[in-house]
């Protein structure tokens, strides 16, 4: 993607509206509805890197209810022609198409390259990568598995959402949610990560979300780990202007 004058790129993750009640993750939709009309004005592209949704499951014919002022923003957004994609987070495993159909957005379900001019960036949510959270591994496969989903999806939808807000807020274990403190570089499962990648292939950036903590870590002397932080606690987001990407506070 090559990056005209005076356009940026922007970056946001961990939203998880709907959490913990829809009234209560309002205030919080209304404001990154808020950013999004910002932004637009001179974004090149904006990617949101997972857990926009608490919770959210595509039926053939049903989506979960509610984000009307965010899918409906999202849409205005791809309508006039700037792209957006989407990286699926362990909060919202389970699209299959509607916002590659309603919405015009790719859809990722692992990490991807992107090159913005000459420099490259590698983009993903985070869950999973790196060592340890074997339990939140272990279940990961099972969420993902097709027999597993299409057991769910013959869950009547009031009983299946329902069931699955519950479990999203309560068991730390299905969420794959981890304790939002710095833990030090040698146990930041995502700084390994990425500095194991740094062996096999260059890239100026890495670009994640899921720790819900904002990080800008330089990996060597030319790469550098930005964690985006999060919508709930930090409002923070990164915004890359052809030279530099720098993480920022939005405070209105």
């Amino acid at each position: 993607m090559n990056l005209p004058e005076g356009k940026k790129i922007y970056f946001a993750s961990d939203n998880h509206l709907g959490a913990p009640t829809p009234k209560e993750s309002f205030p919080r939709e209304q404001k990154f509805v808020q950013w999004l009309d910002e932004v637009k004005k001179d974004a090149a592209a904006i990617f949101l890197l997972g857990d926009l949704f608490d919770f959210w499951f595509e039926y053939k014919t049903v989506v979960p209810k509610g984000f009307t002022r965010t899918l409906g923003k999202l849409a205005e957004i791809t309508d006039s022609g700037i792209p957006v994609y989407y990286f699926v987070g362990n909060h919202d495993l389970w699209m299959n198409g509607y916002f590659e159909e309603e919405l015009n957005i790719p859809v990722y379900h692992k990490p991807q390259e992107f090159t913005f001019n000459t420099t490259t960036f590698f983009i993903g949510h985070g869950d999973g990568l790196g060592p340890g959270d074997k339990g939140y591994k272990r279940m990961k496969k099972v969420f993902t598995n097709p027999v597993a989903k299409w057991f769910f999806r013959w869950m009547h939808p009031d009983i299946g959402v329902k069931l699955a807000q519950y479990l999203s807020v309560k068991n730390k274990l299905i969420s794959g949610d981890e304790d939002v403190t710095f833990l030090g570089e040698d146990n930041e499962w995502l700084v390994q990560y990425c500095k194991r990648k740094l062996k096999s292939k260059h890239r100026d950036y890495f670009v994640f979300g899921h720790r819900h903590l904002p990080m800008e870590i330089e990996l060597n002397e030319k790469s550098r780990y930005t964690n985006l932080g999060d919508w709930i606690g930090y409002y923070t987001y990164a915004v890359f202007d052809g030279e530099d990407l720098k993480l920022l506070y939005y405070k209105k």
